[in-house]
């Protein structure tokens, strides 16, 4: 006969009670809290497994993650078991918990004017001193899907590959896009390199049945809008 174990490891129970593999199993809302911080902290002690050790660290907290969350790594560290590495573990997944909570669900924006372009995009431009070049993604209904920044440069321009732009926009199931870069100098004037660029995308969205719907040229709080002034046929 076998001698009893007082303690039994997570590797000996029961595939689907252990954290890692009841996650995969079960999915991510079947798992209880200590099991949730189990996963966080990877191991216990010998004397504990890392769900008895987490559910000891909640027992202290009133099993209050709010609270628990508070805490900082010295105070976690004066549970036995918990190192420095656990502890920060512990604070970073539940600070990732806490910021998700905080981030509300973006309203969807509907582009009908230059304006709605400006108003999604300005504050992607604002205060930088060198060329960036931004994309919007629509679906069928003009509402944005994403936004994408596709290419950093110096203060004279920057480098766009349009197969880059269109690749971004088939992943991301886009009916139409809209072309965005700022001008650092502060001038509103499209560069013949601007014009060029943005009839070449027009032409190549057609083949790929993605309608580009406008180019902006942001400069400082001001806009220049190629559909408002006709230059995108």
């Amino acid at each position: 006969m076998q001698p009893y174990e007082d303690k039994i490891t997570i590797k000996n129970w029961a595939e689907e009670d252990r954290p890692r593999e009841k996650l995969l199993l079960k999915g991510r809302r079947a798992l209880t809290d200590a099991e949730l911080i189990a996963i966080l902290i990877g191991s216990g002690s010998v004397t504990e497994t890392a769900v008895e050790l987490s559910k000891r660290i909640l027992h202290q907290y009133s099993n209050d993650l709010s609270v628990l969350g508070k805490q900082s790594v010295t105070e976690l560290c004066k549970f036995k078991g918990i190192g420095e590495a656990k502890a920060i573990a512990i604070i970073a997944g539940l600070e990732l918990g806490r910021r998700r909570q905080d981030t509300a669900e973006p309203e969807m924006v509907k582009i009908t004017h230059s304006k709605n372009i400006f108003d999604v995009l300005c504050y992607d431009f604002n205060d930088i001193l060198h060329e960036e070049f931004w994309i919007l993604l629509l679906n069928r209904s003009n509402f944005v899907l994403s936004k994408h920044k596709v290419s950093s440069g110096g203060t004279a321009g920057t480098v766009v590959d349009a197969q880059i732009i269109f690749k971004i926009a088939i992943q991301n199931n886009a009916s139409s896009l809209i072309l965005a870069h700022n001008h650092p100098s502060g001038s509103l004037k499209p560069s013949q390199a601007d014009i060029k660029l943005t009839k070449k995308m027009v032409e190549a969205g057609k083949m790929l049945d993605i309608q580009v719907l406008d180019h902006l040229i942001f400069a400082e709080k001001h806009y220049f809008s190629f559909a408002d002034n006709s230059m995108l046929v």
